[in-house]
Order: structure tokens, then sequence, then C-alpha cells
């Protein structure tokens, strides 16, 4: 059995991210990353969909330790997913994962401080212990998507396939193609496939907040011309975040302006088109994540008659297509069903603190990274209302201090107790489908700091980056280690 400082879970954007930040800041502690699938990337490798691409600026969702230097602001999947593999590569990350290790459940100690990892590799288990366990594997599942039940969907005689697991031999060029949804990666697939397909139809059953955005980052070209790359990234990158945030104050302040603002746009890219029927949530502006459109592109394809927009309710599904609840139908070759994401956390694996089961649904978030009463273990998850990796890398330098302030004072143990007087509110307060989903799944956040979350990257910044490791909350104990107390004893005993 193999013992490391760290054990990091997930060789993915924020596995890999929290790697390089600790090899920087806490070069003492050795680590190793488990890995379930055979390659570096998480998302960016798992889905494979035509034109798959960030929904986040690369200034945001890149790290920020390494200036993202290509023009593009809305990248590519694959562009993306070299970016992770040679941030792991150039700085020796890839040397400490440990490919095809499925995590399958994490006890913690008490008598030793030490966590017990069990993974499944080649059919057999195997286990690793640590003293600190840092979760980086994403809250959905990666086994499988939202696929709800359609009636009739076995008479269809084309080929139904859901994002999350595309077929690499899927030929739908010529074909009448119906993508089923209205989120990230329904409007990401159907300008993408509308340059091959005969037609694409966008169906969904209700609209969601699209905004244009240029896919070129104009400014970062002029500056690099009198600036080195990591002033322009510096400089790209804060400017985004501010104006992110200020537009998510706006609307939650204003939103009902919000939604002309938005609107307007999408007017002026589709005119004379009925943007109340198909491009109208019953929401406000972030209420759910808004969709990001680069150049708007799926607005050409709509323009262009290449592709189109179906707002109503399937009936049923039947062997040439779709029946919709108005009595239209859609025939169609290739149906895709962009239906959403299935969440997950922690990645389904079983915590126990001392034997006893630990249910994430029971716990309040602290700080956004730690469970109330589970000691020495953090995990990294991203804000809903801006890019995953701003949150992730804050969260992976306020680990880097916490490991250091134990190391330093000699504490073996970290928790943050439980204060029953805090009040809970859900942990994503998003009003979509996925996260509706899954309130029975997820821990909870509290109605004040330190266990409410900010959803905002300058207090974090405060928080996490300027703010005491001993604020008054976290609670540190230095246990003396099992191993170490049966040598002594039988030093005595001699």
């Amino acid at each position: 059995m193999e013992h490391f400082d760290v054990v990091i879970v997930g060789a993915g954007l924020s596995g890999i991210g929290a790697a390089h930040h600790l090899q920087g800041k806490c070069p003492t502690h050795s680590y190793v990353i488990l890995e379930g699938r055979d390659a570096i990337g998480g998302t960016w490798d798992l889905f494979r969909y035509p034109g798959i691409r960030s929904d986040s600026d690369m200034f945001t969702l890149g790290y920020a330790f390494r200036p993202w230097t290509e023009a593009k602001a809305i990248a590519d999947g694959p562009s993306i997913l070299k970016y992770v593999r040679d941030t792991a590569r150039d700085a020796g990350i890839d040397r400490h994962i440990r490919f095809g290790h499925k995590v399958l459940g994490a006890d913690w100690d008490s008598a030793d401080s030490t966590w017990t990892v069990t993974a499944e590799t080649g059919g057999r288990r195997t286990t690793f212990t640590c003293s600190f366990l840092y979760m980086c594997s994403g809250y959905y599942d990666y086994t499988e998507g939202h696929n709800p039940a359609f009636e009739g969907r076995e008479r269809f005689q084309g080929d139904v396939v859901h994002p999350q697991h595309w077929p690499e031999d899927l030929d739908y060029a010529g074909k009448r193609v119906v993508v089923i949804g209205s989120g990230a990666t329904a409007v990401t697939l159907v300008p993408e496939m509308a340059k091959a397909a005969e037609h694409v139809t966008m169906l969904q059953r209700s609209p969601t907040y699209v905004v244009s955005m240029p896919a070129a980052d104009k400014l970062g070209e002029r500056l690099r011309r009198y600036l080195p790359d990591t002033w322009v990234y510096a400089i790209s990158r804060w400017l985004r975040v501010v104006g992110g945030m200020w537009f998510f104050a706006y609307c939650r302040r204003s939103p009902q302006k919000a939604r002309e603002m938005v609107l307007k746009g999408v007017r002026a890219d589709l005119p004379g088109f009925d943007i109340g029927k198909h491009f109208t949530p019953s929401y406000y502006p972030w209420e759910q994540r808004m969709c990001l459109v680069p150049d708007g592109d799926l607005f050409d394809s709509i323009r262009a008659g290449s592709a189109s927009v179906v707002t109503d309710t399937i009936e049923t599904f039947d062997e040439r297509g779709i029946v919709l609840m108005s009595g239209e139908r859609l025939d169609a070759d290739v149906i895709v069903t962009a239906t959403g994401l299935k969440l997950r956390f922690l990645a389904n694996l079983d915590v126990s603190v001392d034997g006893e089961r630990v249910s994430p649904a029971s716990m309040l978030v602290f700080k956004g990274m730690m469970f109330s009463d589970v000691p020495n273990l953090a995990f990294s998850m991203g804000y809903t209302n801006a890019s995953w990796t701003l949150k992730a890398d804050l969260t992976s330098e306020y680990v880097c201090r916490l490991l250091n302030h134990m190391r330093r004072h000699g504490f073996s143990e970290c928790r943050a107790p439980r204060d029953g007087s805090v009040g809970e509110e859900p942990l994503i307060d998003f009003s979509s489908g996925y996260v509706r989903r899954a309130l029975d799944i997820l821990p909870r956040q509290g109605a004040e700091k330190p266990w409410k979350l900010n959803q905002n990257y300058a207090l974090d910044t405060l928080a996490l980056r300027f703010g005491s490791v001993e604020d008054g909350v976290l609670r540190f104990r230095n246990a003396k280690p099992r191993a170490s107390a049966e040598r002594a004893d039988e030093t005595r005993s001699a």
C-alpha cells in the first residue's frame, strides 16, 4: 500500500491545475493523481461531438499560471484538450498520474489521521493512503447523461445519439437532423452539423438565453504587438472577469432591463424572426446558465436556412421522426438527444469517517470546498455564473495554503464543525432541470459566510488568497499517528 501526502482524484482541467499548484507551492508534499479513464483531459477528452467548444472564454477558463496565447477566445474542444495536456507534460505532472484507476471509496481514520482510498484497476482492487484527499472529479456523471424516455423511441428507424456518447462513424452528411435541446450542447451542435447535413432542426420545449460573442480576442491581438503574453493574458482575464461580474450583478438587480438587453442583440441577428416564441425564456437572465455562440454562428445558420428552431413538446417518436403535440411532425434521419447532464457528487464515492458513511446531501459546504465535520478533504467546484477554472484555481491556492499551515504548525487534521445556528440554502442557485433533478444528492450551502458561496471572483480572491487560514471556524489538531505510537510503545517495552 502506497502512502502520499495528497491524493488528487481526476486528471481533467481541475486535477491538472491542482497538481501544478501543489508542485509549486507545496514542493515537499508527495502526491498522486488517480484517473479512472485512460487519458488526461476529463470533459475535454470525453466529449467528441461535432463542434465541441467552451461556453466560457479561454482567458478565464484557462489557468491563471499558464497564459492562453491563441487568438480564439471561445476555443474548440481539441484546442482546450491540448492546452490541458501540454500543461501536464511541461510540468511533469503526467508522471504522477495513475490511469485506469477508478476510485470507489475513501475512509478516514481519526486514530492516525489518514484516508484509505480504494480504487479499481484492471479488474482488481488496490488501496492508497494519504493525509489529504482532494476531489477534482467535477460534478456530473461521466458514464451517462440525462436521457429521458420518449414515447415510441424504439420505433424510429434512424440513428438516435446522445452527445456524451458520440459514435465516431456517425454519417449525417446530406441527412435531416433533429437536435432535441436548447442548452450549450444544442447551440453548439446545430450550426456545426448544418455545415454538412441537409437540414438541422433545434427542437426545444422552452428557450434559453443565447448571446453572441466574438470568437477572437481583437484587443488582445493588438496588445500583443506591444506587451508580453503574460501581461496581455492578465489584462484580458481581468477585463472579462470584471465584465462578467458586472453583468451578473446587473441581471440580478435589473432583471427586466437585462432581458431586454439580451433580446435586443438576438433581434439584431435575426430580424423578422419570432424572438418572443423561440428565444425568450420564461425566466430572467442568469437564473439559468446562458449560452454563448461565437460570432453568432447559430444565428448565421438560421438566416441561411440550413437550420431552424421549433418550440414545441414531443408527443411521440415514430418510424420517420417526431410527432409534436401541436400536430406538426419533424421527419428525421438522425435524432440527437442533447437533453442535458446527469449530476453526481464526489464521483459517487462511498465516503466514510471512522467507519460511518458520509452523505454529501446531509452536509454544509465550507468556503465552497470542504464539508462540515469531514476532515482533510477538499473538492474543486467552479462557478456557475462564470468560468469553472477561476474558482478551481483559487480553491487549489487555498488548499496549498492550508497544507503548508498544517505542516508548519505540526497539525495532522483540520475540519470545519457544523454550526447548527446557520440556515441552509441550495448549493446551486439555478432553476435548471439538471440542478433540480439532483437536489437530493447535492450538499447545501449556509445562509452566511463562511458557509455561503460568494459566486464572485473578486470576493473569493480576497477570502481564499489573502484571508487567514486560522479563521475561527476551522479546527486543527495534532493526532499521534497510530504507527508511530505503536513503535514508541515497542521501544518503551524493550
